[in-house]
């Protein structure tokens, strides 16, 4: 039956009205601006804040221009040079490449590792058979697969005798730059703890083969001091290598 409307008469079909459509706003357009002019200069690959890990960036210069209706017109000074991270394409300044990659700061853990091991060496570990023991395991866990102790004794004898370590009562000023140039770099991208692992793993190969000696303390402190610890902290760290079992 038809239906039927409140006044009872028959309804007509009506069929459905299309939705109407918003009006869309119109666009404004700036009459006056500045825009930049990006000009790269350089490249490479780095540690991008933003993204949190190894990117490609460019390095970019830009030019300001004044802007009317569209038209460059006024030239208002340069701007940067900013780092521009090629994936999430923000800008960063020049200090970003200061930032070691992922994989440089790898490399240069392992090369901390290894020079305070073949440092301690130098003291008269490479006449252990149980500190070269303990050398050989942590430099084959910090990636030198191929270490044996014949070149760990081989390198401890090259290190003393171009820094002067031979027959030397202390840390040798050679030896010194050695620690410094090795761990000062690396020391500024590394957390607290990761400072007093470096040490602690130096700390346990001169521990190998009894308590530390004047000679091993003397070299431990130097390369402490190269990771910028604190003479009580590296003094509590020695005792506490001491204490705990490698």
């Amino acid at each position: 039956m038809p239906d039927r409307e409140r006044d009872g008469q028959n309804s007509r079909f009506r069929p459905p009205r299309p939705p109407r459509r918003r009006a869309r706003a119109p666009r404004v357009h700036r009459l006056v601006g500045v825009r930049t002019a990006w000009t790269t200069v350089g490249d490479g690959e780095f540690f991008c804040p933003g993204c949190g890990g190894d990117r490609n960036y460019r390095r970019r210069t830009g030019r300001r221009r004044l802007v009317v209706l569209g038209v460059p017109l006024l030239t208002r000074g340069q701007t940067g040079p900013v780092v521009e991270c090629v994936a999430c394409q923000d800008h960063f300044g020049l200090d970003a490449l200061d930032h070691p990659t992922t994989v440089r700061l790898s490399a240069m853990l392992r090369d901390a590792v290894h020079t305070i091991t073949i440092a301690v060496l130098t003291t008269g570990g490479a006449a252990s058979r149980a500190t070269l023991d303990a050398a050989v395991t942590t430099l084959r866990g910090a990636g030198f697969d191929d270490c044996t102790e014949e070149r760990l004794v081989a390198l401890a004898d090259a290190l003393a005798a171009d820094t002067g370590r031979v027959g030397a009562p202390d840390c040798a000023p050679g030896l010194a730059i050695e620690l410094h140039e090795a761990l000062g770099p690396l020391a500024p991208h590394l957390a607290p703890a990761g400072r007093e692992a470096l040490l602690l793993t130096g700390a346990r190969v001169a521990l190998a083969d009894g308590p530390y000696t004047p000679a091993e303390r003397d070299v431990l402190a130097t390369a402490g001091c190269a990771l910028t610890l604190g003479a009580e902290d590296v003094g509590h760290l020695l005792t506490v290598a001491q204490r705990t079992p490698s």
